[in-house]
């Protein structure tokens, strides 16, 4: 009883945020400081999340939307993992890239649209390049900024043992490395989500990012609001995904445990 207690408790603290927002909207939307023209309800959106969802092919604007994101924090994923650990384990490499590595970080991936385009079109591949960039950048800031925050202790001690440099790097640096790699591939993942309505800029025909644009065009609020509610609510559950299999992979981890 005391646990089926405990549960309730929990989702009720989950649910509250979003009940509270679905009421303030309401309220904005009633209280007429906004024109209710510009604010539209939330059961209008619901409805037109429906609409979209049976006539306009919602679904697969989702789809292809999350697949670009995938494909784009893979591979910037697979890039930034061994850069940040280079950047981070050799101190030559890190005084060779961090200027670039940084001035690189700093740039909007907005800003280099038009060069995407010269370079590789208006393709699936020019928007995978944008997304790659954002994804890329984010995670080798968090590598780097990991890896470089091992103690060397631990080398020593392997050392000491008589382990050999495979092994130094399989049963050491790889485990301690993890929490870092699933952190980056977080931080790369938001990112990418945030990037996306620009890397669709790039004459996508389907996407949620294309979906928000066209309405935009056409001052059409309503579907404003379901692109931008259904890209939130991928990005957070493939973060919750993403969050259990940290946990599942990090269980040996010693963790602060939460305030009650």
């Amino acid at each position: 009883m005391a646990k089926r207690g405990q549960v309730l408790r929990q989702w009720s603290l989950r649910a509250a945020p979003w009940i509270g927002a679905v009421v303030l909207w309401y309220g904005i939307h009633a209280s007429g400081l906004v024109s209710a023209s510009l604010v539209p309800a939330p059961h209008q959106v619901g409805a037109k999340f429906v609409e979209l969802l049976h006539k306009e092919g919602l679904l697969f604007d989702i789809y292809v939307s999350t697949r670009r994101v995938f494909v784009g924090v893979a591979l910037g994923i697979l890039a930034a993992v061994p850069a940040g650990f280079l950047l981070g384990w050799y101190k030559s490499a890190h005084a060779l890239a961090n200027p670039m590595i940084n001035f690189f970080r700093a740039l909007p991936p907005i800003a280099l649209i038009p060069l995407v385009i010269v370079y590789f079109g208006v393709d699936e591949v020019a928007k995978l390049v944008i997304l790659f960039y954002a994804a890329f950048f984010s995670g080798v800031i968090v590598m780097y900024e990991g890896v470089s925050q091992i103690t060397p202790l631990y080398i020593r001690v392997a050392q000491t043992l008589g382990a050999s440099e495979w092994e130094i790097f399989r049963k050491v640096i790889i485990p301690l490395t993890l929490p870092h790699i699933l952190t980056a591939l977080r931080v790369a993942l938001g990112v990418a989500w945030a990037t996306l309505v620009a890397a669709e800029l790039i004459a996508a025909q389907r996407g949620l990012g294309a979906l928000i644009q066209n309405a935009a065009a056409y001052f059409l609020l309503d579907v404003i609001y379901v692109g931008i509610i259904c890209i939130g609510v991928v990005a957070l559950i493939m973060d919750t995904i993403l969050r259990r299999i940290t946990a599942r992979l990090l269980a040996w981890q010693e963790r602060a445990s939460p305030l009650r």
